[in-house]
């Protein structure tokens, strides 16, 4: 009895995420890749389905050899949607550089400093998190402005003499992206420098190995783990963003997310926007890919 509880526990364990999986990924990428091959119509909603789940399986096959591509071929041959896709990867590679470049050494400093205080630091690195993500970007709105509080104080500090622009810039997304995803970026960091071994550092050092030498060749290799998963963290949602350069990019920064928000609510082409969020799922799966290589190759090393 012990043995058939304990089959079931294991089946159980295994068999959860891949409901999980299917309820809350497969099934909601099936129906927006369903409107995807739809046509336009006007109704509510405003689109004709390619097939309905109400068709006999016959129907269904029939359709399906007569599905229309047509509106990822109108993807291609719109420059927009290519620019756009374009636009959110650099963006968001460019915030992930910045977020990764300011957060090692906040997780370096983390991972040595006393064990007393360990937790009061982490606690400051989710305090954000205690306050909504809206509130927070409408904060940068108030700092940001030629009005706002960073140009009063450095005209205040003779440092400049008229407003900087940063407000409705790309400089401003960078700024609202790097400071919502820093703390996904810190964890995981943290979480790689804290469980590593401080006496590789010394015995680098013993051997005569300068400290810079040190750390790139011991402390950065240990801690590529925690690099690629915050690199993950903020890459794959930065690109998708919308609030961030709707509120702080202004009309001119061109993002997938703002493109993906206007198709649906403004033109209300349902099957042109979940041909546009098919693709960009897609392209954000080459990353995760990548990152399963990475975890599996490190846990061969392990090993």
């Amino acid at each position: 009895m012990g043995k058939l509880g304990s089959s079931v526990y294991n089946r159980l364990v295994i068999i959860i995420p891949y409901v999980w999986l299917l309820l809350f990924f497969l099934a909601p990428f099936f129906i927006v890749f369903r409107i995807s091959l739809s046509t336009t119509a006007i109704a509510m909603p405003p689109y004709d389905p390619a097939f309905s789940f109400s068709d006999s399986w016959a129907d269904v096959w029939d359709k399906i050899a007569s599905f229309s591509f047509d509106n990822y071929s109108y993807l291609i041959d719109d420059p927009l949607y290519f620019n756009a896709y374009v636009s959110s990867v650099t963006i968001a590679g460019i915030s992930t550089l910045l977020t990764l470049l300011i957060a090692y050494p906040i997780a370096y400093g983390m991972a040595n400093a006393p064990r007393s205080i360990r937790p009061t630091l982490l606690m400051l690195v989710i305090l954000p998190f205690w306050t909504s993500f809206l509130i927070r970007v409408y904060a940068w709105i108030a700092i940001l402005k030629p009005e706002g509080l960073l140009n009063q104080l450095l005209i205040s500090l003779n440092i400049i003499d008229s407003p900087l622009i940063i407000l409705n810039t790309n400089i401003a997304v960078y700024i609202g992206i790097v400071y919502s995803y820093l703390p996904f970026m810190v964890l995981p960091l943290y979480s790689s420098l804290e469980k590593m071994d401080g006496t590789l550092i010394e015995a680098a050092q013993d051997l005569g190995c300068p400290p810079i030498s040190a750390f790139w060749r011991v402390t950065f290799p240990l801690s590529l783990p925690g690099v690629v998963a915050g690199c993950m963290l903020v890459f794959i949602p930065a690109v998708g963003e919308f609030v961030i350069p709707d509120l702080l990019g202004g009309s001119q920064t061109l993002m997938i997310g703002k493109t993906l928000w206007n198709e649906f609510n403004s033109n209300r082409d349902w099957p042109v926007s979940s041909a546009v969020a098919t693709i960009l799922l897609l392209i954000l799966v080459i990353p995760i890919v990548f990152f399963q290589n990475v975890q599996a190759k490190a846990d061969e090393q392990g090993r």
